[in-house]
């Protein structure tokens, strides 16, 4: 193993730790555990050399907010590709896989790219989890209202959601039996859906020219509506307002048998796998075209 490779493995765990460890359930339910979650993103993001905006609203009596990541070279940008992850969790699970997996891996490609010329945002989305998700308080639909409101326009969204286990056994919706999928659980999803198409391939075809992790894709109709589990994330917040945007996942409850229970713990996640999926995002992100150039 590399001492570049050793390195991204020890920061993605020391994230997963941090979050899932020493935090454990993020949420407005329990304490000041969301407030704790999103210092230590935002302190990192900062760290990484990026201006971070605090958007905050109320949610029942609690003050909760979306972190918004800015490079330096990318400040003025109207329009721009994202990458983003929520930080919440539910009350009954320390939320390793579910979402410290990909709050990390998302960290680790801000600290990568922050003097990269592609205008980018890193936004770390508050309340994807019940009983916010699908509502006006989920943090990924406040932020696109926003993003409207303030004439902002995002090139492709790259949003990801649980991407730290593998497994010996894939299973799928019956839809998707017999697809030629794989039967191993050792593959990083990229779904997308009709109108994200483009994006979803130029995503795809970096990512697996990078070569480190196997990498299948799955275009949906309609939005996700027809399988109702592709739109089990932030990503279907940005389909819904008709901009393109990828879920970049290893599958969830289909492969993962901890999702919200008290075992998503970060010893169950590998990190390898983390660092294999970051190198193949960085890569696919490094290859896109400028905003409106294609």
């Amino acid at each position: 193993m590399s001492a570049d490779r050793a390195a991204t493995i020890a920061r993605l765990r020391r994230d997963v730790e941090r979050l899932a460890g020493e935090i454990g359930p993020r949420t407005p339910r329990l304490g000041d555990s969301l407030a704790r979650a999103e210092a230590l993103i935002r302190a990192e993001l900062e760290a990484a050399g990026l201006v971070v905006e605090r958007r905050a609203y109320g949610f029942f009596g609690h003050e909760v907010a979306n972190l918004v990541g800015v490079p330096a070279p990318s400040r003025e940008a109207r329009t721009w590709y994202l990458v983003g992850a929520h930080y919440d969790s539910v009350a009954g699970t320390p939320g390793a896989d579910d979402n410290a997996s990909a709050v990390a891996v998302m960290l680790e490609l801000a600290r990568r790219l922050a003097d990269h010329p592609l205008p980018l945002r890193f936004v770390a989305f508050t309340m994807e989890e019940p009983p916010a998700f699908a509502t006006p308080w989920q943090g990924s639909r406040r932020f696109c209202r926003e993003m409207r409101r303030r004439g902002e326009r995002t090139a492709g969204a790259v949003v990801l959601e649980m991407v730290g286990f593998t497994a010996p056994l894939q299973p799928y919706p019956k839809v998707l039996e017999g697809r030629g999928y794989p039967s191993t659980g050792d593959f990083i999803g990229v779904i997308g859906e009709r109108r994200s198409r483009s994006f979803a391939e130029r995503l795809v075809t970096g990512m697996k020219a990078a070569g480190t992790v196997p990498v299948e894709s799955l275009i949906v109709p309609l939005r996700g509506w027809l399988l109702p589990i592709s739109r089990l994330s932030d990503h279907a917040s940005f389909w819904d307002r008709g901009w393109p945007a990828v879920m970049v996942t290893d599958t969830a409850f289909l492969r993962n048998p901890n999702y919200h229970r008290p075992t998503d713990t970060p010893e169950t996640l590998d990190y390898a796998f983390m660092a294999g999926v970051t190198d193949a995002l960085e890569a696919a992100i490094r290859a896109l075209p400028p905003p409106g150039s294609a």
